[in-house]
């Protein structure tokens, strides 16, 4: 004959808590599902009624079945899928886009030119400051760094050369962007995620309005102007940060320095990276436009589009750049 299961028994308790009672009640199933016999004594009162709760009835096994493990098809299936709805959406909204842009240019009377002056003042005049900034470092920073290796040749004369073509050229217009990106994009793309899950998209198409005219075209119209504008003044600024790195650190007249950045550019340098900042600057609003109005699951998925869009912005900025370097060497620009 087999013995009687174990048998244990706790006793005299004076204080307890349903973190406590919830650690016991887990024993306690795991020892009958193992054929223990476990007893209870002398819990009255608030000790009891806890107690009560959590051992009224045994845990019992899951009886939803496990997720079937799907294969590598199937994944690769799915993913697809959602990659081709994604295309599908930014196809709709390119044509949506275009058909708007249409529609302004031949009216444009009809555009409201007043909130178009108030978006460049938030998205230009406002952000002007932290741009200049950061070009105004750019330069110091890159004058520092080509005056220590070119001092090792006897080339610091080549200084004001190095930073005016690396900054109109490519730091200038990209850092211009990133900025641009950063604070003006993700600012469009949660307006524009607030106003699509709050149903005040829909409230403008049953008005007879057209949202890609009324919200979109204005913002991509506002940064395709005010990028290229603040590149420009990036590169003044940031060769300003170059000037004084070359007076304190190489000795070298500002006057001297002036002409060497002026013998170094030609138009095509100053022009080129304002070509960049009106690309860089569509690329900015319609991304930003094109992931706020493809917001769905109200304040979670505001956040998603807005980190979703600075993400893509980021990428398709440093793409673009790379693009325009290629085509530049390319033709001999």
């Amino acid at each position: 004959m087999c013995p009687p299961p174990p048998r244990s028994t706790c006793r005299a308790w004076s204080a307890w808590t349903g973190g406590a009672a919830a650690v016991l009640a887990e024993a306690w199933g795991d020892a009958l599902r193992g054929g223990a016999a476990v007893s209870f004594q002398n819990a009255s009162g608030e000790v009891g009624s806890i107690l009560a709760l959590y051992t009224e009835r045994a845990a019992r096994d899951c009886l939803r079945p496990p997720p079937k493990r799907e294969s590598t098809l199937t994944q690769i299936g799915r993913e697809t899928v959602v990659k081709l709805v994604v295309v599908k959406r930014i196809l709709a909204f390119i044509g949506h886009m275009l058909q708007a842009t249409g529609s302004a240019l031949r009216n444009p009377r009809t555009l409201n030119w007043e909130g178009i002056w108030r978006l460049m003042e938030r998205h230009g005049t406002d952000g002007a400051p932290i741009a200049l900034l950061i070009a105004f470092l750019i330069g110091l920073i890159t004058a520092f760094q080509a005056s220590v290796q070119l001092a090792q040749f006897g080339a610091d004369s080549l200084v004001a050369d190095l930073v005016s073509l690396s900054l109109t050229r490519e730091l200038a217009p990209l850092m211009t962007a990133i900025v641009i990106a950063g604070r003006s994009g993700a600012s469009i793309a949660a307006e524009m995620g607030t106003m699509q899950v709050s149903e005040e998209v829909d409230a403008l198409r049953t008005m007879g309005f057209d949202p890609y005219r009324y919200l979109v075209f204005p913002r991509l119209l506002v940064l395709m102007i005010i990028t290229p504008l603040m590149t420009l003044l990036a590169d003044g600024v940031g060769i300003l940060g170059g000037l004084g790195i070359a007076v304190a650190q190489l000795d070298v007249s500002p006057l001297s320095y002036l002409l060497s950045v002026r013998n170094a550019l030609d138009l095509w340098d100053v022009f080129g990276g304002a070509i960049k900042g009106v690309v860089f600057g569509a690329i900015v609003a319609l991304t930003a436009c094109e992931r706020g109005l493809g917001t769905t699951g109200g304040a979670e998925g505001v956040g998603r589009a807005t980190t979703s869009a600075v993400v893509a912005m980021m990428f398709y900025l440093v793409l673009a750049d790379t693009l325009f370097a290629v085509l530049f060497n390319l033709y001999g620009v």
